[in-house]
């Protein structure tokens, strides 16, 4: 941490109103969130407000030109925020929070410059023919988000192998975008957004891609959620490699976060064609115990060591 003095007024009211945003639309990532303490909560909530500006305009209405000059547009306030050139008492309550966190914390900015890329890679239409170039839109998306959140927890002084804590970071992004591909396969269908790899869709009958539901009788629907599980979950251990170079509040906030997605993958795998009938989702009450469980690093050794088969 660069900088201690407590927050200014205007400053708090813009982490407040950040804190308000990640709340009420970051329903699983709250969870973990709400497990640190004020300044590094404060400091993700800012990450998370800005993210899901980037997100909504992906996902909005506009037509495609528009989307892309507001991406160029948000592009220009991150490059505001980096030169530190965004006053304490500027209207944009997110880009005030989002400043003050790059001030305090060494964040690495140029993940949400990645985020940015791999919304335009959304707005553009791309489809992915490999796992290595999915890889590539996910760690734009996802595995930036962890490097960014990283920068915020730190790791421990002396830990070992610090230096890959980036990559692990990366990694359980990674999981945890795959996670949510396969959770909203359908949704993402009648958008006309395919994800999955075309060559991997092919190989299990889906010749039409990802984009018409039901799948054909001839597809192995079922196969190819199992593939994508056991990847993920080899993911997952690896990323979770991440939690004993944290301290005990961000390992905890990391582990409720991930363990949510973890447990959602496990709904996934146990009954694959679920995501063809609505969206899989965890009660809220095996949410909380997550994250108490998060606290104890159980759902962390739980998912260290990933299951051979779905």
């Amino acid at each position: 941490m660069t900088k201690s003095p407590t927050p200014t007024a205007p400053v708090l009211a813009a982490y407040q109103y950040c804190e308000a945003v990640t709340g009420h639309q970051a329903k699983n990532f709250a969870y973990g969130i709400r497990l640190l303490a004020a300044p590094r909560r404060r400091a993700l909530s800012a990450l998370y407000a800005f993210s899901r500006r980037v997100d909504d305009i992906g996902d909005g209405p506009l037509p495609a030109a528009e989307k892309e000059t507001r991406l160029d547009e948000t592009r220009q306030l991150l490059a505001r925020v980096r030169a530190d050139e965004v006053p304490e008492d500027a209207t944009d309550p997110v880009a005030v929070a989002l400043a003050d966190a790059a001030r305090r914390y060494p964040i690495p900015l140029g993940g949400l410059d990645e985020l940015i890329d791999g919304v335009l890679m959304d707005v553009q239409g791309r489809r992915y023919e490999t796992w290595d170039e999915l890889r590539g839109y996910c760690r734009c998306v996802a595995g930036a988000v962890g490097r960014l959140s990283l920068g915020v927890f730190g790791t421990v002084p002396g830990v070992r192998n610090a230096d890959r804590a980036p990559e692990y970071a990366d990694t359980l992004g990674l999981a945890l975008q795959l996670t949510n591909i396969l959770r909203d396969i359908r949704e993402d269908a009648g958008n006309g957004r395919s994800y999955l790899p075309d060559e991997e869709l092919r190989k299990f009958g889906l010749t039409d891609g990802a984009h018409h539901f039901p799948p054909s009788r001839d597809a192995d629907f079922a196969g190819l959620m199992r593939f994508q599980v056991r990847r993920a979950r080899e993911l997952f251990a690896d990323g979770f490699r991440l939690l004993p170079m944290l301290d005990r509040r961000s390992g905890a906030c990391v582990a409720a976060m991930a363990g949510i997605y973890h447990r959602l993958l496990d709904r996934i795998a146990a009954d694959p064609e679920a995501v063809l009938r609505g969206r899989v989702a965890l009660p809220t009450a095996q949410k909380a115990l997550v994250a108490v469980r998060g606290l104890a690093g159980l759902d962390a050794r739980r998912a260290a060591v990933p299951r051979g088969t779905a």
